[in-house]
This record gives C-alpha cells, sequence and structure tokens, in this order.
C-alpha cells in the first residue's frame, strides 16, 4: 500500500515536473509573428474571459439604462399630463370669465338702454322642483328690492321677485305656472295674457280667434299688468291652434334659457307705462 502512495506521488511529481518543462520552452519558443507562445496562450484565455466579463456588463448596463430611461420618460409624461390638465383648467376659466364678463357687458348695456332705476344681481340658488320654478338672487331689501319689481336679462323677461329678505330675494321664474305677464304680439298689437307652462314653455291666452297671429312672431310685454316696463321680449310664437272657442291656443318659446342664467337686472323704478326705449304707451 505504502508502495503505491510513493509510485503515485512519483507520478505526480513526473507530471508537474514535465509541465514546468513545457511551460519554460513555450516562454522561450517565439510564434511567428514574435510573441512568446505562453503569453500568446495566456492572452488568449485572459481576452476570453474579459470578452464575457464585458458582454455580461454591457447586457446589464442596457438594460439599467433602458429601465432609468423608462423611469425618467414616465416622469416625463406624468408632467406633461399634469402641465395638460392644468392648461385645460385655466383655459375653461378663462373662458367662464369671458363668458362672464360678456353677460355682465350685456347687462350693462341693457340698463343704459332702456333708461330705467335698475340694480344688478346674481343667482345664488335655484328651485328643486319643476312645479314651482323659482331662483333666488343676491340682493334683497337692503338694496331697494321690493314684491312685484320686474326682473329681466338681456334676452328678455326673467320673471318677478316675490319673496325678498335683506340681503336676498326668491324670484318666480315666467315659466312657473303660477306666473303670467300682459303681452303682445309686436307685429300685429294683438294682446292677450302669457302664462307659465310648467315646462320650459309659455302659453299666450285670451286672444281674439281673428287676430293675425303666426309662428316666429315676436312676443313682448304690454305694460298693462303694472309690473313689467312696456317692450321687454318674452319669446316667439311657436305653435298657433284653433281652441274652438273665442279664443286661439298659442304655445310661445321663451327669449330667455332659464338654465343658463348667471345674473339679471331688477327693474327698481315703477314704470311700467314704458317701453324700453323710455317711451310711453300707445
Amino acid at each position: 500500500m505504502a508502495l503505491l502512495d510513493i509510485r503515485q506521488r512519483s507520478g505526480y511529481l513526473f507530471l508537474a515536473v514535465t509541465l514546468g518543462h513545457i511551460i519554460l520552452i513555450s516562454a522561450q519558443v517565439n510564434s511567428r509573428s514574435g510573441v512568446p507562445v505562453l503569453e500568446q496562450v495566456t492572452f488568449g484565455i485572459f481576452a476570453e474571459v474579459q470578452r464575457g466579463t464585458w458582454s455580461g456588463v454591457s447586457v446589464f448596463r442596457r438594460a439599467w439604462n433602458g429601465y432609468i430611461g423608462l423611469r425618467q420618460a414616465k416622469t416625463e409624461n406624468d408632467e406633461l399630463k399634469r402641465q395638460l390638465a392644468s392648461a385645460q383648467i385655466q383655459l375653461q376659466e378663462q373662458r367662464a370669465l369671458a363668458d362672464r364678463s360678456r353677460g355682465l357687458e350685456r347687462l350693462l348695456e341693457l340698463r343704459d338702454r332702456s333708461k330705467l332705476s335698475m340694480a344688478g344681481a346674481e343667482i345664488i340658488g335655484a328651485s328643486a322642483t319643476p312645479d314651482f320654478r323659482t331662483l333666488t338672487i343676491d340682493k334683497g331689501t337692503r338694496d331697494g328690492l321690493r314684491p312685484d319689481m320686474a326682473v329681466i336679462a338681456p334676452a328678455g323677461v326673467v320673471g318677478r321677485v316675490v319673496v325678498p329678505s335683506a340681503r336676498a330675494a326668491k324670484v318666480q321664474l315666467l315659466i312657473d305656472r303660477y306666473a303670467a305677464a300682459g303681452a303682445i304680439i309686436e307685429r300685429s298689437r294683438a294682446q292677450g295674457v302669457v302664462i307659465g307652462a310648467g315646462d320650459d314653455r309659455l302659453r299666450m291666452e285670451y286672444v281674439s280667434e281673428v287676430a293675425d297671429i303666426a309662428v316666429g312672431d315676436a312676443v313682448v310685454t304690454s305694460g298693462i299688468d303694472g309690473i313689467f316696463p312696456k317692450g321687454f321680449v318674452i319669446g316667439r310664437v311657436e305653435a298657433v291652434e284653433k281652441s274652438g272657442g273665442a279664443y286661439k291656443r298659442i304655445t310661445v318659446q321663451p327669449a330667455v334659457d332659464f338654465s343658463s342664467l348667471e345674473a339679471v337686472l331688477v327693474v327698481l323704478g315703477p314704470t311700467p307705462a314704458q317701453d324700453v326705449n323710455g317711451r310711453g304707451t300707445q
């Protein structure tokens, strides 16, 4: 057994010595390019190791750069979305401000043109039921408002003050079922009474069956009710039907879009006998 171990050790030693001689010879022998064979072989081995290491590092670097690039692109995309949303909000605010400015300008023009004593008011509330069509304005008795004062807008008649408090007032809209106003057909001067139909429409009643009325005719206030000054636009005739009696059944489309009102004018002066241009009744 000991003899076998000695032989194995001798074999290993011989192999090591032989390998050492080969290495020494390789170090001394040059290749065709003049570089020692040992150096060339060693360089080739380390070059392959470097190539594999660099390939792995390159793959990792590309993956990392792609991840960083995606994160940066996402951040930039989120910032652009935020800026776009902010710009859209600012644009809507500017449009709303421009619309409000144009509405106030029309109110001022109407007040100056009518030569009536008026107070501007903003709408701060509206009724919740369709049967009672009212809205609330931010002016009251402290501002000179009293019951039955006419409320108008640049487009036409809105309604009348019904319940004023110190700093606010309730306005009954003309389309309310219990609202009414003296009216006249502007073209033919046929007279009647406009009442609310409760469905964003008006009815003109007590108009003679022989009166000259056509679809599209303008309907204005007559001033005979003692509330609305003469000559303010109420709406236009939408339909004319024969009721079978002495009167016609007339449907009127209001001139005012009640769903988009933001501000109104309250007529303070008791001048029902004058029209919007300051002329007396005929």
